[in-house]
């Protein structure tokens, strides 16, 4: 069982940045791949980014790339999502979420969620 709790977020204008935080309870953290995912009122949740296990790989939406880093601290049991250069279309409530197998790209590999924080930015 993971417990995953995210703090970070808020308001920023374009091109500020973030940091979001996702802190996992339990011993097993490092044997999941951590992801990103947000959702804007009125559309569908949306892969942002991802991290495997060992921190070896990333994955980004393309609309990130180069903007946003994911990273992980096994140590700590504590995953980030650094957001960068933020525009008004990243505004969305961002989860994180853990997965122990299956495509990081896709959320229904994903078992443990976070409770979602709300990234505003205004223009």
């Amino acid at each position: 069982q993971v417990q995953l709790v995210q703090s970070g977020g808020g308001l920023v204008q374009a091109g500020g940045s973030l940091r979001l935080s996702c802190a996992a309870s339990g011993r097993t953290f490092s044997a999941y791949a951590m992801g990103w995912f947000r959702q804007a009122p009125g559309k569908e949740r949306e892969f942002v980014a991802a991290i495997n296990w060992s921190a070896g790989m990333t994955y980004y939406r393309d609309s990130v790339k180069g903007r946003f880093t994911i990273s992980r601290d096994n140590a700590k049991r504590t995953a980030y999502l650094q957001m960068n250069s933020l525009k008004p279309e990243d505004k969305a409530v961002y989860y994180c979420a853990a997965a122990i197998a299956g495509s990081v790209l896709t959320m229904r590999s994903y078992d443990y969620w976070g409770q979602g924080t709300q990234v505003t930015v205004s223009s």
